[in-house]
């Protein structure tokens, strides 16, 4: 799965929560409920301020 993480701060409450940059879902902040990214069946499109990428977790077998 390809794809990156974002640190994205809430326009409304400036909690700020990471969110999978191609999400498949809807995604409402854990604190208010402001919708922070919407699916566009491919990158998610973001609402809120992206404050940082995360880094991609990598793994070796």
């Amino acid at each position: 799965m390809a794809g990156n993480y974002y640190r994205v701060q809430c326009t409304d409450c400036d909690n700020e929560q990471v969110v999978f940059g191609k999400a498949s879902s809807v995604v409402n902040c854990a604190v208010c409920g402001t919708t922070l990214a919407t699916p566009t069946g491919g990158k998610a499109d973001i609402r809120g301020e992206v404050v940082d990428t995360v880094e991609r977790r990598t793994t070796e077998a």
